[in-house]
């Protein structure tokens, strides 16, 4: 077995982990600095919306033209007074974008780049956009945006509950505002292709968080019938389980992600696969962050004010204290019953290493705290 797949198995038995729960603190004093620098990027720079959402023209040169792209952006902003995007097609002519002009300002750019590149004004082809076409795609999108937050957030308070529900819908909004704040900073182009990586990362950062959240609410089905785990405990071997599979389909998913954006649109200079490439990889992987630093934690901060549940972990620690105090193992079960996926005594079971005096399973046939060094 791999390396990685012996990490895996020992992760969900609990014989290794990390405490993402007990350091949640951190996990959002970070996010919250990204987020907060993605929306002053946002405010300052703003996005530089494409041709689609502004209006405008699209010119097209002749094939195989001597004319730098250089030389056509300068042609371009020159005879419109706007700035001019200029991306070369595989036949060896230019595409040049110039927002915010009218039909009559579109004749004439066009014959005064046919001018400056010394062709005739027929081999230049213009093609208007209207600004309308735009805003009802933009329209169109906050209103399947804002319809898949509403069905997800009625989806996990129906199949979980209504803390997994909010804790998800932050997650998305977190995941949102770091790409939309990013593609301000960066200056990348935003078209339609953009607005489609936008919606097809959001599906991605779900499953995640629901994979995580599926195996928590199986682990604390009777979480209060013991005193042994708290449930910041339960959901730190949640994310302990499943986090070899989220580090493998985040990999998977990035690595050809990645190569469009960084051989393609790069290395390449096919400029028009950055639109959507930046949207995916940035959002995949902060879909993964989030599911992992951001979803889970805030469930666990949300499920302890439950009262019953806030009992639980005085329970708990008061008998972790009381073990201490008497020189005996802070993990002893004592007549408590076991969770629900909870193995009993002898058996291999789940478990985590997590705060200080957090107790370790004891794995098969050892008798001994799993988590304890050899």
């Amino acid at each position: 077995m791999s390396k990685l797949g012996n990490l895996g198995a020992r992760l969900h038995r609990g014989e290794v982990g990390y405490d993402f729960v007990g350091n949640r603190k951190i996990w959002y004093g970070i996010s919250i600095l990204i987020t907060i620098t993605a929306i002053v990027g946002l405010a300052v720079r703003g996005l530089n919306m494409g041709i689609e959402f502004q209006g405008g023209a699209v010119f097209t040169t002749p094939k195989h033209t001597s004319v730098s792209v250089a030389q056509a952006e300068t042609f371009a902003e020159e005879a419109s007074g706007h700035d001019a995007i200029v991306q070369k097609l595989g036949n060896g002519s230019l595409r040049i974008q110039v927002a915010g002009i009218d039909t009559d300002k579109a004749d004439k750019v066009s014959s005064e780049l046919a001018r400056e590149m010394n062709v005739s004004e027929n081999d230049v082809t213009a093609e208007l956009v209207g600004p309308s076409w735009g805003e009802q795609i933009a329209n169109k999108a906050w209103q399947g945006l804002g319809i898949f937050l509403v069905l997800v957030v009625i989806y996990l308070a129906i199949a979980f509950e209504w803390r997994m529900a909010v804790a998800a819908f932050v997650a998305l909004i977190h995941d949102i505002t770091i790409t939309v704040g990013i593609y301000a900073l960066v200056g990348f182009e935003v078209t339609p292709g953009t607005v489609i990586g936008l919606l097809t990362i959001l599906g991605y950062s779900l499953y995640d968080t629901v994979v995580v959240f599926d195996s928590l609410k199986e682990q604390t089905k009777d979480i209060t019938k013991q005193t042994r785990w708290t449930y910041s405990d339960i959901a730190n071997r949640s994310i302990n389980s499943t986090l070899v599979r989220s580090i493998n389909t985040t990999v998977v998913a990035l690595l050809p992600v990645g190569g469009l954006l960084f051989i393609g649109g790069g290395f390449l200079g096919a400029g028009m696969l950055n639109d959507i490439s930046l949207s995916l990889f940035v959002g995949l992987a902060a879909g993964a962050y989030s599911s992992i630093f951001i979803a889970t934690p805030l469930v666990a901060d949300l499920k302890e004010r439950e009262p019953k549940i806030k009992a639980l972990k005085k329970r708990v620690l008061a008998k972790r204290a009381q073990a201490v105090a008497q020189g005996e193992p802070a993990d002893a079960r004592g007549t408590d019953e076991p969770l629900a996926d909870e193995p009993e005594d002898g058996d291999a079971a789940h478990a985590v290493v997590g705060p200080r005096n957090q107790p370790a399973s004891r794995s098969r046939g050892r008798g001994r705290p799993s988590g304890k060094r050899r």
